[in-house]
């Protein structure tokens, strides 16, 4: 398998107050983990800034001016309950989203048979004219849809692990059954959204919340059940990945207890899936995950799984 990791040094200048957990040192958690001799075959690839017309494949022109205009001249500021603002953030956002947008782009044109963005801010808390959890813009439905737009792609999955649920994500597809959204998370939890019967208007909303203390059996058997079981179905030509690793038994946001090897695990099942019906073809963005060796050792194993097949 050839697997491309998308980087770029402004998204350690998204600058957030001391002690938030959303911080630039999950990223250098992470590039240390890649120093690695394992990780010495990983293309790496500096990230491109998206437009801002790509901004509008997913949220509202009043949601693009609404960022723009909280981004300070210096200094930090509050957007919302969680969610601070420094002077490169903006900047920042957009990376994520051409680093998501070029990534699609390689996959599709052979360049690689799948793709890890190593950004941030993360992104499946955003809705559609509605910054919230730590997100200014959904970065994975802004791939979407770029998908289908630029590729004629015509079914997309979006699986996300992150354990909180994706409620951005699936407000902006709630109405579009030509994207597959699928979450497991902890509930009850922040944002409070994903219950399993909030299914989209075509049942495209596939949830599989998991109870506070959950562990590897319960979220293996909630993959299998009913991630698993509703992408066989669907038979996606894309796969995308809210790729959290806020799961892991160390983070401090949740009581969700997985290991490394949880991740390494849902990893391999959904190669299977992109094999079957999506070329190999998977992308997966870095969402949450604030403990940083928990963060670190899941990634890399994550990583390490798209690049051994």
């Amino acid at each position: 398998m050839t697997t491309q990791l998308y980087e770029n040094p402004i998204f350690l200048e998204h600058i957030v107050p001391e002690g938030h957990p959303e911080r630039p040192d999950r990223l250098k958690a992470l590039n240390l983990a890649l120093e690695h001799p394992n990780f010495a075959e990983l293309k790496r690839v500096e990230a491109p800034k998206g437009s801002e017309d790509l901004v509008l494949l997913a949220h509202t022109e009043e949601h693009l001016r609404s960022i723009k205009k909280w981004i300070p001249e210096e200094d930090i500021t509050q957007i919302e309950a969680d969610t601070f603002a420094s002077p490169s953030s903006f900047d920042a956002a957009l990376t994520a989203v051409g680093a998501a947008i070029a990534a699609v782009d390689a996959v599709f044109a052979g360049e690689a048979d799948n793709a890890f963005v190593a950004a941030r801010p993360p992104g499946h808390h955003a809705e559609k004219n509605r910054p919230m959890g730590f997100c200014f813009f959904n970065t994975v439905a802004i791939a979407a849809r770029h998908a289908q737009r630029a590729h004629g792609v015509e079914r997309v999955a979006i699986v996300d692990w992150d354990v909180h649920h994706g409620n951005g994500t699936q407000d902006i597809f709630w109405n579009h059954p030509s994207v597959l959204f699928c979450s497991t998370h902890q509930m009850p939890l922040y944002p409070g959204t994903g219950a399993k019967e909030e299914t989209g208007v075509k049942h495209n909303i596939v949830n599989a919340p998991l109870s506070p203390n959950s562990g590897s059996e319960h979220f293996r058997d909630a993959f299998r059940t009913r991630v698993l079981a509703a992408l066989d179905n669907f038979r996606p030509d894309l796969v995308l990945i809210s790729a959290g690793f806020d799961a892991h038994y160390r983070d401090p946001l949740a009581q969700i207890n997985l290991m490394a090897e949880d991740f390494d695990w849902a990893t391999g099942r959904l190669m299977e899936v992109a094999g079957k019906s999506g070329g190999n073809r998977i992308v997966s963005l870095l969402e949450g995950g604030y403990d940083l060796e928990g963060l670190a050792e899941s990634a890399a194993m994550h990583i390490q799984r798209l690049m051994r097949g």
